[in-house]
This record gives structure tokens, C-alpha cells and sequence, in this order.
């Protein structure tokens, strides 16, 4: 069997959520480094949020289903507050060996709110 990695894929796409998987994107960056082992921060464009989570779909229909009821679809500047509610929008992850150090199912998420989301992410790392 072979196995081909895609820079990004879609985790989901629904009605007020769209979840972009990267971390295989991240890996190919950080293997290009000259850096063994470190902290990579990734942080996201201005409308999304990054997260580490298991790549799973009824957690996010699940998710949608509760950010709709924390602040309605309908509400003016809904991105901005959800933003806000669920904070920052980068996420710190250990690497070793070119890779990142994360547990067997866990994936870097790139998160957004509508239908527009970009994948816009930014990588600094410090090793």
C-alpha cells in the first residue's frame, strides 16, 4: 500500500464551520528547517483559529452546534466574538526529529467560521 500526503485537506465543511487539516503542511516545514527539535508556533490568519484535536466529524458538528448557540449565525461580527470567546488563535507544539510531536490521532486544525475561511497560517519556529 502507498500512502500520499496532502499539504492541507478538509476536516469539515459545514453550514458556520470550516475545519482545514495542515499538520502534514507543518511537517513538510519543519522538516525543511535546519532545526532538530524546538517549539513550533502556528498561529492563524486574521479570521480562523489553530487547535490540536482529533480529526473527527461529530465532534464537529457538534461544535458548530454549540457555537451557534453561544452567539447566534445571524449576530453582526459572529467571527470576531467567537474569536474572542474561544481565545487565541495560535497554537504551541513541541517537534523532535523534523516532526511534530503529537499523539497518534492528533492533528494541527485550522478553524474557521464561515464558508470564506483562507488557509492563512503562520509558522515560527524556535529551536
Amino acid at each position: 500500500m502507498t500512502s500520499v500526503e496532502i499539504p492541507y485537506s478538509i476536516a469539515a465543511a459545514l453550514p458556520s464551520l470550516v475545519v482545514l487539516d495542515i499538520t502534514n503542511d507543518v511537517n513538510a516545514d519543519i522538516a525543511a528547517s535546519d532545526l532538530e527539535r524546538g517549539i513550533a508556533f502556528v498561529r492563524s490568519g486574521p479570521d480562523g483559529l489553530v487547535r490540536i484535536n482529533e480529526r473527527e466529524s461529530g465532534f464537529f458538528a457538534d461544535l458548530e452546534e454549540l457555537l451557534a448557540r453561544l452567539v447566534p449565525l445571524d449576530r453582526p461580527g459572529r467571527t470576531q466574538l467567537l474569536s474572542f470567546l474561544l481565545g487565541t488563535s495560535t497554537e504551541q507544539v513541541p517537534f523532535d526529529g523534523g516532526r511534530l510531536c503529537l499523539g497518534r490521532w492528533q492533528r494541527l486544525l485550522l478553524f474557521g467560521f464561515d464558508e470564506t475561511v483562507a488557509a492563512e497560517w503562520t509558522l515560527t519556529l524556535l529551536g
